[in-house]
């Protein structure tokens, strides 16, 4: 399921964060993280997702 995760994450960032912890702290800031950059976003997404 982490692999599916890490996939949404690279095209979708906040999505795959949103799957991993929902809507919160992460998920907002990934969103702010994706607007300034998408990299950022990928990430700070891919960290969430392993980090659990």
């Amino acid at each position: 399921m982490d692999v599916l995760r890490i996939l949404l994450a690279i095209l979708l960032p906040p999505l795959g964060v949103f799957l991993q912890v929902g809507i919160g702290l992460h998920f907002w800031l990934n969103i702010l993280l994706t607007l300034f950059g998408y990299v950022p976003g990928i990430i700070h997404a891919i960290w969430v997702i392993i980090r659990k």
